[in-house]
């Protein structure tokens, strides 16, 4: 792979005089750039994690110092109480207000519990409820305080003897665990000891001892004041999060360290690795870890009681990513302006070898580009006044000679393909309007038809149908009273006579439109729409049915009144019949303006929610006598409202939604066009 590179670079070495001056001015800089930036890059990330560890450091100094000063604090806040005239006067005068001093001092100074204790142990007087035995008064820093030498420490305590000191702090120091990623097996599912600074001091000279406790499980607000002061508003750069928190053992207690919910980690536990080096072998943790669900700078120092045992570590961190980011975007400027610097060089080092091997490489190269077919190549002007560039002038010459006449025979091809295009696009043109035109007369011609068949029908039909009435009406008249019992059956050959004469009608409407259209008028489809709802109110109110109306004003069109009455009438009902037994039924009414093709016009629809059009009635919706409804109707509904919508240049058009239902919507052009 390597000796057939080195083998072509020589080849192009030694056939090149521009590689020649190239290679000798970048390659010292192609090798000592990438050099120093390798270089760069491993001292930069090697100094950058040193100040991080460096800040990190510091910041569990600052921890350290705060934990501390909280201990110190209860320590003095009871020796405080316990050396005060307050608590000897009351304990002489008034031993029963006792309790309640205590239960004061504690709120005041947010101790968990305040324990008077006599010489043997006994409680006189606690902020708690038990009257049992103190399970703290064989205690380290109160055998201390009994000494006479008051004092604090840290230590744990079970949940027994919790319980034994105030079953509401056995509650509140119980966690549960966490599932957590990378920790040591362990079978716990609930951390009930509790992690407590005692502080006890010596009241009298009889022995008695003031004790306070302080839990640190779920206890917030210390962990929040240590990150405070540790962590300040605006002390990390680049946005980053400053986390503390306390440990028993490996499961935290109090933390501000946060959950994928935005809950504090209380519960969760911490690495394997990092138990090991801080719990195990009580070493101190200054090293990126990974906290809960992220990186961070961490330092975790162990936490002991006074008889040196690691009951707990000291947390404190801070979010790595943004200084990470920070870091790649500060190698990756560095590494861009070392780039740009070698660009520059490269610039300068190819300007400089043109200039010298310009001449001969440019009537070269411009050659080899007119053999493959670049004509736009010209040699142009070259440095210099030798007949190489005398040469070079008349050489452009002769190719902008060349190149003028093709341009020129490319310019009449362009020309002609044109003219070839713009006559294929009137001739297009011509095609659609004759379709157009074509579908227009074999509608017009079916529409003739239709009206012609329609026509006759209705005039042989009537002649029957008039002779079935007649003689109906004499069979009524010759019975009399004799005719009682068949009126029922007289009664339906007379309503199906009515409903032959109906069907003739339509029929003879359709055929003779004009025999059947009454004056046309400016018509406004917002009152005509209000007036056929009164129409079929009852219909309406039968049904169940509840009205939506979108009524935008419009332009009123040019129709007769009486016919798109008639229309909407018939697509209404068409609509409540397919919402009978829907539940909820709801009809649509929009009015609005639209224009197709060009010309003006409003449209009126009428939309249900019901169950649609199956897909195999949709294409035969507006073919006479077509019906879905075998025992009502006739079929003529949507044909006969179509006939009249078309003659007055309008449309019917039909849409059955995905979501279901159906839309029918009515367009009606605004070109004043009287019917044909």
């Amino acid at each position: 792979m390597i000796a057939p590179l080195v083998h072509r670079l020589r080849q192009r070495f030694n056939a090149s005089l521009h590689f020649k001056l190239l290679a000798l001015a970048l390659l010292p800089l192609l090798v000592a750039v990438p050099l120093f930036i390798f270089i760069l890059v491993t001292w930069g990330a090697v100094y950058f994690d040193r100040l991080l560890i460096g800040k990190v450091r510091s910041d569990m100094a600052v921890a350290q110092g705060y934990f501390q000063h909280v201990k110190d604090n209860l320590g003095r806040d009871v020796a405080s109480l316990a050396l005060s005239d307050r608590l000897a006067q009351t304990w002489r005068q008034r031993p029963g207000d006792l309790p309640g001093l205590l239960q004061e001092v504690a709120q005041a100074q947010k101790i968990d519990y305040l324990t008077l204790l006599d010489a043997q142990g006994h409680p006189l007087a606690s902020t708690t409820a038990s009257s049992a035995p103190s399970a703290l008064a064989d205690s380290a820093v109160v055998r201390q305080a009994r000494t006479g030498q008051p004092g604090s420490e840290t230590v744990v305590l079970t949940p027994e003897t919790l319980a034994t000191v105030d079953p509401a702090l056995a509650r509140k120091a119980a966690i549960p665990l966490i599932p957590t990623l990378d920790t040591t097996p362990s079978q716990r599912t609930v951390e009930g000891r509790g992690l407590v600074v005692h502080a006890a001091a010596p009241v009298g000279t009889d022995g008695a001892v003031l004790l306070g406790g302080l839990l640190l499980n779920r206890n917030l607000d210390v962990v929040d004041q240590i990150n405070d002061i540790v962590y300040p508003q605006g002390a990390l750069p680049l946005d980053s999060v400053g986390t503390v928190t306390l440990f028993l053992d490996d499961t935290r207690i109090a933390t501000n360290v946060r959950l994928f919910e935005g809950e504090r980690a209380i519960g969760t536990r911490v690495s394997a690795a990092v138990r090991a080096a801080v719990l195990d072998r009580g070493s101190t943790w200054r090293d990126r870890a990974f906290v809960v669900n992220d990186w961070y700078v961490s330092a975790y120092e162990p936490l002991t009681d006074n008889a040196g045992q690691r009951i707990g570590m000291l947390y404190v961190g801070f979010l790595e990513r943004p200084f990470q980011h920070a870091r790649l975007i500060a190698l990756g400027a560095v590494i861009l302006l070392f780039l740009l610097a070698s660009g520059v060089a490269v610039v300068v080092s190819l300007r400089l070898a043109q200039h010298i091997a310009r001449p001969v490489e440019t009537l070269h190269a411009v050659m080899s580009d007119i053999e493959s077919g670049h004509t736009a190549s010209r040699v142009g002007l070259l440095q210099g006044a030798d007949e190489l560039t005398e040469l070079g002038v008349h050489f452009d010459r002769l190719l902008d000679q060349l190149a003028e006449q093709a341009q020129a025979l490319q310019r009449w091809g362009t020309e002609l393909d044109g003219k070839v295009a713009e006559r294929t696009r009137e001739l297009e043109a011509a095609n659609e309007s004759l379709r157009s035109t074509r579908q227009k007369l074999l509608g017009s011609e079916k529409l003739a038809s239709i009206g012609q068949l329609a026509a006759g029908v209705a005039h042989e039909v009537n002649n029957p149908v008039a002779v079935i009435q007649g003689h109906l009406d004499l069979l009524r008249e010759t019975l009399g009273d004799a005719a009682r019992p068949a009126l029922p059956d007289i009664r339906v050959i007379q309503d199906q006579v009515f409903r032959i004469r109906l069907i003739v009608t339509k029929l003879l409407q359709f055929a003779r439109p004009s025999d059947y259209a009454g004056y046309t008028e400016p018509v406004e489809l917002g009152q005509v729409v209000q007036d056929s709802l009164l129409l079929v109110a009852h219909q309406l109110k039968k049904s169940q049915v509840s009205v939506v109306q979108h009524l935008s004003p419009c332009p009123p069109p040019l129709l007769n009144r009486n016919e798109l009455q008639q229309v909407l009438i018939n697509l209404m009902v068409n609509a409540l019949q397919a919402l009978q037994g829907q539940g909820r039924g709801v009809m649509t009414l929009t009015t609005g303006q639209a224009s197709r093709q060009g010309t003006p016009g409003v449209f009126v629809s009428v939309a249900d929610n019901g169950p649609g059009v199956a897909q195999a009635h949709r294409e035969r919706l507006f073919d006479p006598f077509f019906t879905t409804k075998a025992d009502e109707g006739t079929g003529l509904g949507l044909w006969v409202s179509a006939g009249i919508v078309q003659r007055y240049g309008g449309d019917i058009d039909f849409e059955s939604p995905a979501a279901g239902g159906a839309v029918f919507t009515v367009w009606l052009p605004l070109n004043g066009a009287a019917p044909a």
